[in-house]
């Protein structure tokens, strides 16, 4: 075990993201009994935890020694400034990842950077390790919102296994379930993500025990989910006044099913391949019913230009770059584009599966009083049809012609 390398003197305040989990336990115990800072703890609640688990977490926090706990509640924030736009751009991270915990690190290192700023600390502490992707957007982000504040992250810098996290922790008496730390679970409104020994390598899969949501529900349902301007609004015939409400209630439906479950290959930041577990049941059913929804109110090149956008928007927020301002001239493009996005889409639920039905909107291109595909036309007759197949591909025509002559 190296030591952590930071000349800071004893007494110093430090800011620390804190979720209860192993890694941020170790942090405030070794920099308040090693170092001796003034450790003052923040957990961002991005929709991961209920009041009781909240309240847990500050009771373990002051168990553990820090000097002053606090709870930010950024669930409606969260959506507002990230998660509205990854279902605008039906955002899926190499068509697979709903970004679940890359969008909620960028908005839980922005709210940690403001408490730093508030509490006038010297330094700010992470618990990343140094293989992933959140210790580059934890980073960026501070050095970026609060430039001068020292960062400190003892997992990555003393290149700490979860074992001789565990054995620290269990020498200082800390008493918490080390079992379940054995997987590293990061729980959020927009999904879940699950990293253990099974992930650790290219073949595996995560044991039934691992997955948070266990798979309760086994007769197929159907449910109804009714957009505004892009926004989810209605469950079934309930309405939420905010679009994060309906998320989470939406999760309660569709979790018990087990949907949404998947393993995650990617390229991280640093270069290196990772793969993670993640449960995401509303987060899945959602964007595709959103896509659904688009595909028969938008023009085509309105989908093919917000898909290349929204692929680039979601590499660079996964890549921890929130802060680019080309992010707002994105979002401008993505929220402009759900003008017509309004209707309802009817999904059928089953254990690990969902199909979408269908859809109703007063919005619909496909509306049979312009004509059938495949069936017949109203709109136009077939000299129309003629004439334009000869003219649209005029060009092409002199440019064969042309080659034709000169060989």
């Amino acid at each position: 075990m190296s030591n952590l390398p930071t000349s800071l003197p004893a007494g110093t305040k430090v800011v620390l993201g804190f979720s209860g989990g192993l890694d941020t336990s170790y942090c405030v115990k070794y920099l308040t009994d090693e170092k001796g800072y003034e450790v003052h703890s923040v957990i961002v609640n991005t929709g991961g935890f209920t009041s009781e688990e909240l309240q847990q977490i500050e009771a373990h926090a002051y168990k553990l020694g820090v000097k002053s706990h606090t709870t930010v509640d950024a669930v409606k924030s969260y959506y507002d400034s990230i998660i509205r736009f990854l279902i605008y751009g039906n955002v899926l991270k190499n068509n697979t990842y709903p970004l679940s915990v890359s969008a909620e690190r960028l908005s839980q290192a922005l709210h940690i950077a403001e408490h730093t700023k508030k509490l006038g600390a010297k330094a700010v502490v992470h618990g990343s390790t140094g293989a992933g992707n959140d210790q580059v957007r934890f980073d960026m982000v501070f050095h970026i919102m609060i430039p001068g504040v020292e960062i400190i992250t003892p997992i990555r810098d003393m290149k700490l296994s979860r074992e001789e996290e565990i054995s620290y922790l269990k020498s200082k008496g800390v008493e918490m379930n080390f079992e379940k730390a054995a997987y590293s679970i990061n729980k959020g409104l927009w999904g879940t993500s699950v990293g253990g020994k099974e992930t650790l390598h290219s073949k595996g899969m995560l044991p039934e025990e691992a997955w948070p949501t266990q798979v309760t529900k086994s007769a197929a349902e159907e449910i109804k989910l009714s957009f505004e301007k892009g926004e989810l609004r209605k469950v079934n015939e309930q309405y939420f006044s905010h679009p994060a409400e309906a998320i989470q209630y939406l999760q309660t439906i569709a979790g018990p099913f087990g949907i949404g479950r998947d393993i995650h290959v990617g390229d991280t930041i640093i270069g290196i391949k990772g793969r993670v577990g993640f449960e995401a049941a509303a987060p899945m059913v959602i964007l595709k019913a959103h896509h659904a929804l688009e595909k028969h109110v938008l023009t085509k090149w309105q989908l093919s230009w917000k898909d290349q956008l929204a692929q680039f928007y979601g590499n660079w927020l996964h890549e921890g770059q929130i802060l680019d301002p080309v992010m707002r001239d994105i979002e401008v493009f993505l929220q402009h584009s759900q003008e017509q996005v309004t209707g309802d889409v009817f999904i059928q639920l089953a254990p690990y599966r969902f199909t979408v039905i269908g859809i109703e909107s007063p919005n619909d291109l496909m509306s049979s009083k312009f004509g059938k595909y495949g069936e017949m036309n109203s709109g136009w007759t077939g000299e129309d049809v003629r004439g334009f197949s000869k003219i649209f591909g005029n060009q092409t025509a002199i440019y064969h012609s042309i080659k034709a002559d000169q060989s």
